[in-house]
Order: structure tokens, then C-alpha cells, then sequence
């Protein structure tokens, strides 16, 4: 009997700590590793969708809660696309929120049911012709030094256009959000950002620090619309409509520049909308006297995505890649529009980070189109001190400083600003905010006309047997218009390395 009553007191003491040790353990694992992270919030199809995308340490269910006007009102939206994987040792969530009322302020929290993140809110395309957004480019990942952040200031230069412009409904990155597109960099990326991105809902490009060599990890850290994107290897190329505009996204990692694919998807994404304007974000520019702009990809760019532009009547073009502020004046065919004529603006937007680029001046004029630069060029900010060599411009300006943009459109008015967060804070310790840069375009609305309306959708086998025609077409680009120029600039390249130590 007391044989018996201590073996069945040590049965119920070894499952009381069992359990007790399972308790413990699955305690430590949910407050541990279901907590949210990397949280974003991205533009998808239309500005009623939404993109929602997070990660976590475990295994968890995907879920999103919605809120308008402190209502959960997650059951009037619908919840699709809903997916959970493993990706590099942690969980990838995407949840594709639609259903949403036109013009509102929501309120949302992810997880997994039991555990959620801190609140973000977004806002609804509200249906008329005005909205606003900022654009920032090139954020980059630093080693950090002694008090300093990894990104050393883009996500202050972020908060800063967010003062100044405090209606916008979106903004834009323009690509290179890291530097090696590593776990610890992606980390660091969202928590500086993790506040910004909880605020407004963002619409990434893919540059190629993010996605040129790094496969897969572009798409992987976004909810986006890969519906037609030709391929999701390196990047992303999408589309959505935004009040009066439509925008696309492409990826200038597809081929070192672009596929003939992604230039026919995007002049058939063009022709399929009749909306008054037609905006295009990229990271690597066709224009730009920055060092990158005397490899093969820009010039390329210039001959086929440019003649594209032209072709289906782009308004604004805004890229990145080339760390400083340049814009065009409107440009037909790789040459200045004549009156009456429609044409597109190119803008390089410059660095939202601390790794800026002084100018080449021997890029000009042979990486430009064949007209007088300072005629091309309508204005110019180089965000470091410099010394600018035999380079001359009326516009050209000179800001030590992070910079943004902002777009306003109103019904047929577009108004892009410059800015340049300055590097110092004023005796106060206010921000300096300075603008740069103003250009307005107007136009008459109810112009465009849809012309395809076909499937815009590229298959694998299509893709491929495209590789050979792009490969060619890139191998001639580079070997009958890029070699020669760059062969002629080589003896200032030489000279500019060693005197100005600019290559």
C-alpha cells in the first residue's frame, strides 16, 4: 500500500513538473517569438487594397485586425491571400486587405490572435483628383559609428517630409533600402523605420542593393501585386491606380536594366489606362551625372525605357541609384519636347541617407542625350560639399543635407517640391528644411485613352525566349553606342580619379 501511494504520489509530481515545464516553455515561447516585426503596409491594386506584410521567430497564424473610428470593423473588409512561410529562420505573413471605404482613416494591429502588434493606421484613396505623397530614395545601410544609427538620418529625413507635408496619403522608396539585403540589415532598416511605416502606407522599388544578387528577399519583405510582374527573382514590377493618376513600379534589376518583357509589360500597363496622368518610379536613372551613369544600364535606359515613355505620354518619371538631385525639363524621344508637344520629366531624387555622389563632369556631354546640357537639365542639388571641377549651371545648388520630394496632384495641376533636410539642427534644434526645387506641369484631364486591353501577364516560357532578344539588344547597346563614349572619356576618368578623386 505505501509502495503503491509513493509511486503513484511520484507519477503525479513528475507530471506537475511536466506540465509545469511545458507551461513555462510555451509561455516564454508566445511573449518571445510571436511578437511582430518588420511591418509594412503597401500599395496594392487600387487605393482600396492594402498589402499587409510582417514577420515573426515562430510559426503563427496570420491575422489582421481593422479599426475605423475605434470600431473593429475587420468583419465589413475582406481578408485574402492570406500566407505564412519560413524564410531565412523566420516566419513571412501576408494578408491582402480589400473592402475598404473610400477616404477614411483606419487603424490596424497584426498577429496571430492572441498577440498583436502596436496599432498603425493607413488611409483610402477617397475617389476624387487630389492627393499628395512624398518620395525618398537611397536610404542605405551604414555601418554604424559611435551615437549613430545604421541609417544615419533617412528615416529623420522621412520624418521631416512628413512635417512638411503632413496630408500625404503615401510614400515612395525609390530602392536601395540596404545595403547587403542581410537578416541584421532588414532588422535595422525597420526599426528605424517601424514608426514611419506604421503611419503611412508605402510603396517600395526595388534597387540593387535590395534585390541584384539577393534573390527572392525583395518580394519577401513586401505584400505587393505580383499578378504580372515578369518575374520575381530580383525584384518586383507592379502597378495601381491612385485617385486621377496611375502609377507603375518597375524593377531595374531585370537583366542589369530592363527585360524587353518588363518594357513590354509596362507600355501595355500604360495603354491600359485612361486616368489623366501617368506617373513611372524606378531606382536606377536614365539620366544623371553621378558615377553610375556611365555604365552600359543608364544609357540603355535611356534608348529603350525613355522611347517607351515617350511613346505612351509618361508625365513624371522619379528615380534613384545616382545619389543626387537632378530634374529635366520635358523630354520627347531622348530629346527636349518642342511646344505643343507632350513630354516626359525625368527626376533623380536624390538621397534620403548620408552617401552622396559629386558630379562627373566628364559625363558631359557624352552620357547625355546630344544637346546642350544646361538646356537638358532644369535643375541641380549636389547634397555634399564639393568641388565641381569644370562642371557649369545656373542651377546648379549646392546642400549638405538628406533630401525628399513631394507630389501634389490637383485635377490637371502637378506640383513636385525639392527639399534638403540639412545634416545640422538650427540653434533651437529645430530641423532645417530648405526647398530646392519647384516644377509645375498642367494639363487637360479626360485626354487618355485606354488602347490594350489584352493579358498583360508573362509566363516563364515567354520570359526566357524574350532573354534572347533583351541580351541582344543590351550586347548592341553596349558594344555600338556605350563602348566608344566610354572608350573617349577614359583619359578624364584617369585624370578625374587622380586630381578630384571622383571616378
Amino acid at each position: 500500500m505505501k509502495k503503491t501511494s509513493k509511486r503513484f504520489l511520484s507519477l503525479i509530481l513528475s507530471l506537475t513538473l511536466i506540465l509545469f515545464t511545458l507551461s513555462a516553455g510555451s509561455a516564454a515561447f508566445s511573449t518571445a517569438d510571436t511578437t511582430p516585426r518588420r511591418i509594412s503596409v503597401s500599395a496594392k491594386h487600387d487605393g482600396l487594397t492594402k498589402g499587409f506584410c510582417w514577420y515573426t521567430d515562430a510559426s503563427t497564424p496570420s491575422q489582421v485586425k481593422i479599426y475605423l473610428d475605434d470600431q473593429d470593423v475587420t468583419k465589413d473588409v475582406v481578408l485574402s491571400e492570406i500566407q505564412s512561410e519560413e524564410w531565412e529562420g523566420s516566419y513571412m505573413h501576408k494578408v491582402t486587405v480589400s473592402g475598404l471605404e473610400g477616404g477614411k482613416t483606419y487603424t490596424y494591429q497584426v498577429g496571430d490572435g492572441n498577440n498583436w502588434s502596436k496599432p498603425g493606421k493607413f488611409v483610402t484613396d477617397d475617389g476624387d483628383d487630389s492627393f499628395g505623397f512624398i518620395t525618398i530614395s537611397d536610404v542605405h545601410y551604414r555601418a554604424p559609428k559611435e551615437d549613430e544609427t545604421p541609417f544615419r538620418g533617412g528615416d529623420f529625413t522621412l520624418r521631416a517630409a512628413v512635417k512638411t507635408i503632413p496630408e500625404a496619403e503615401f510614400f515612395v522608396n525609390c530602392g536601395d533600402f540596404t545595403d547587403d539585403s542581410t537578416n541584421d540589415e532588414w532588422n535595422d532598416y525597420h526599426k528605424a523605420f517601424d514608426e514611419l511605416h506604421r503611419a503611412l502606407t508605402l510603396v517600395p522599388v526595388t534597387g540593387n542593393h535590395d534585390g541584384f544578387g539577393s534573390y527572392h528577399w525583395f518580394n519577401n519583405m513586401f505584400n505587393l501585386d505580383t499578378s504580372e510582374s515578369v518575374q520575381t527573382l530580383n525584384g518586383v514590377n507592379y502597378s495601381f491606380d491612385y485617385g486621377n493618376a496611375h502609377i507603375a513600379v518597375l524593377n531595374t534589376n531585370d537583366l542589369m536594366a530592363m527585360s524587353d518583357a518588363q518594357l513590354k509589360w509596362f507600355r501595355n500597363d500604360m495603354n491600359s489606362t485612361d486616368k489623366d496622368w501617368k506617373i513611372a518610379f524606378m531606382h536606377k536613372s536614365p539620366y544623371s551625372l553621378g558615377k553610375d551613369a556611365k555604365w552600359p544600364d543608364a544609357l540603355y535606359l535611356q534608348e529603350s525605357f525613355a522611347t517607351v515613355c515617350s511613346e505612351v505620354n509618361v508625365d513624371l518619371v522619379m528615380s534613384g541609384h545616382d545619389h543626387q538631385y537632378l530634374r529635366t525639363k520635358p523630354l520627347k524621344n531622348n530629346a527636349l519636347a518642342k511646344e505643343g508637344q507632350h513630354g516626359t520629366v525625368y527626376v533623380l531624387a536624390g538621397t534620403a541617407g548620408t552617401k552622396r555622389y559629386q558630379v562627373r563632369p566628364f559625363l558631359s556631354p557624352s552620357f547625355l542625350p546630344a544637346f546642350v546640357p544646361s538646356e537638358f537639365i532644369d535643375a541641380l542639388v549636389i547634397q555634399r560639399e564639393a568641388d565641381y571641377g569644370s562642371w557649369q549651371h545656373e542651377k546648379l545648388q549646392t546642400e549638405v543635407g538628406g533630401c525628399f520630394s513631394t507630389v501634389n496632384i490637383d485635377g490637371g495641376k502637378l506640383e513636385l517640391k525639392a527639399y534638403i533636410l540639412a545634416d545640422e539642427k538650427d540653434a533651437d534644434g529645430q530641423d532645417i528644411i530648405t526647398q530646392v526645387d519647384c516644377m509645375t506641369i498642367e494639363k487637360k484631364t479626360g485626354q487618355n485613352k485606354i488602347s490594350y486591353t489584352g493579358d498583360n501577364t508573362t509566363g516563364l516560357f515567354q520570359y526566357i525566349l524574350d532573354l534572347i532578344p533583351s541580351i541582344g539588344n543590351l550586347a548592341k547597346y553596349a558594344f555600338l553606342d556605350w563602348l566608344p563614349k566610354f572608350l573617349l572619356i577614359v583619359p578624364y576618368i584617369i585624370y578625374s580619379s587622380v586630381e578630384l578623386g571622383i571616378f
